[in-house]
């Protein structure tokens, strides 16, 4: 009876914490909708998912499935399934051996000593205590990502003028996964090495994947979050400034902050309560001694994540400040997706360069104030405005493809890509894949893991008016 009690008439939660993410809401009734059952199937959506308490029972499900959890040996492995999609078509091995860019293979010393087979996919947990990490098994296709490539040959086609570099940003399972899980994940950098055999002669490669493997004995990837950790991005940013040809300063020129007892997307996407017990340091750095003025046009998405509305230019600050234990701390770049950004910085050496990017892009602009004068940050997935007239209206110098591999494996992400150099102004942009709003390159991986693409929550609203104040090197952006 006192739980009927509690299910029908204490009020019912709108946003979930644990696992970042909005609510399913009360349908609108219509009565086509009643007549087609969509109405009750709607209500029952609604009844499940916005359950009072939930995340208090969803934590200690949690706990239970912690405790009855298979554990396979020392190293205490575990995996959650899930499926594999379909690689992509590609060019044969022949075709790859005549081409010229090749990123070397990856040897594992940092968990090299771990042995042993298992050939279950999805997240993998590695590790103990504060060594704990979630890896998300991948899925893609040594033959996959050919598409990536075309989108950057086709902007260079566009823009011939215009210097344009495809990054391809790894995750950590392959820099992390130990011998004995080798047959939960494909390896992604034959991936990369097709992709980059693919680029046309005037398309800049840029290397990520051999700069994070020379670095990772440091903290480059973060344990309970599927991001890489900013100063992973801080590597792949220097690699890239060396292709540029731009200058780069050393980590000594930024100041570094921590929000401390992070969790991130990994726990919720996982329910591994490994992860909640040992949370990390989420450290990122801000430059020192620079100039700069930030400007945001943001956009109004719709429950379906849909552009519905967009704001006039306005400044705002780069770097948000969150406190110890927010799980939104990868929101320090910028606040967030749904919107554009622009940098303008005190250098004055007519280089003006477009991100195009998903949430691991993020954490890459900052590092590039010292290098160009103007910085100019896109989301693949809330873009409305016609890439021509954007290019040459800034008079873009560069253009940087950087996407995770998941992303970078998906031909729908990057048809649209492409569509953004015919589409006209104010075109409609987002909904048509939920799973890449709320979380990119699901296909592949079978695992929601982007929750800071969503639509901010009133929770997630609260944190940024946290945003810290600049500091003197920051005053343009008051």
């Amino acid at each position: 009876m006192a739980f009927t009690v509690v299910l029908d008439f204490l009020p019912r939660p709108v946003f979930s914490p644990l696992e970042k993410r909005d609510l399913t809401l009360f349908p609108k009734f219509t009565w086509e909708k009643l007549a087609s059952g969509e109405y009750t199937r709607g209500i029952n959506s609604w009844f499940s998912d916005t359950e009072p308490f939930r995340d208090v029972f969803l934590s200690m499900s949690m706990r239970e499935k912690d405790m009855l959890k298979l554990s396979l040996g020392d190293d205490d492995i575990t995996f959650h399934a899930a499926a594999v999609e379909e690689e992509q078509q590609g060019p044969t091995d022949e075709e790859l051996e005549q081409q010229e860019r090749s990123v070397g293979k990856y040897e594992n010393k940092v968990t090299a000593e771990e042995v042993a087979t298992i050939a279950n996919r999805g997240i993998i947990i590695v590790g103990k205590g504060e060594n704990t990490r979630a890896l998300m098994a991948y899925g893609g296709g040594p033959k996959g990502g050919v598409d990536y490539a075309q989108s950057a040959n086709e902007y260079k086609k566009m823009f011939p003028d215009v210097n344009v570099y495809c990054m391809v940003i790894p995750t950590a399972v392959d820099f992390y996964c130990p011998a004995k899980a080798k047959k939960a994940s494909n390896e992604e950098q034959p991936t990369i090495n097709n992709i980059y055999a693919h680029l046309a002669p005037d398309v800049h490669a840029v290397d990520a994947y051999t700069m994070l493997g020379k670095h990772a004995a440091e903290p480059i990837f973060l344990r309970t979050d599927h991001h890489w950790a900013p100063l992973g991005a801080f590597y792949a940013a220097q690699e890239f400034a060396r292709v540029a040809k731009v200058p780069f300063k050393p980590l000594s020129s930024y100041e570094r902050k921590v929000v401390h007892g992070y969790v991130g997307s990994m726990y919720a996407y996982s329910k591994d309560m490994s992860l909640k017990k040992n949370p990390e340091d989420f450290v990122y750095y801000v430059p020192k001694g620079v100039q700069y003025t930030t400007t945001y046009t943001d956009y109004k998405v719709n429950r379906n994540y849909e552009v519905v509305g967009e704001s006039k230019p306005y400044k705002g600050i780069f770097f948000y400040k969150y406190r110890d234990g927010d799980g939104g701390a990868y929101c320090t770049f910028m606040g967030g997706d749904t919107r554009i950004t622009k940098v303008q910085t005190g250098n004055k050496n007519r280089r003006r360069v477009m991100i195009l990017k998903d949430s691991f892009g993020n954490a890459l602009p900052g590092y590039l104030f010292y290098s160009f004068e103007e910085i100019h940050v896109l989301d693949y997935r809330y873009f409305t405005k016609n890439m021509v007239d954007y290019v040459r209206e800034n008079k873009i110098t560069d253009i940087l493809f950087a996407n995770n591999i998941f992303n970078a494996y998906s031909n729908k992400i990057c048809r649209k890509y492409v569509r953004f150099l015919h589409q006209r102004k104010g075109a409609p942009a987002g909904g048509e894949h939920k799973a890449e709003a709320a979380g990119e390159g699901t296909r592949q991986h079978g695992s929601q893991h982007a929750a800071d693409a969503k639509p901010q929550s009133a929770a997630e609203k609260k944190t940024e008016n946290t945003a810290e104040s600049n500091t003197a090197s920051e005053s343009p952006d008051e």
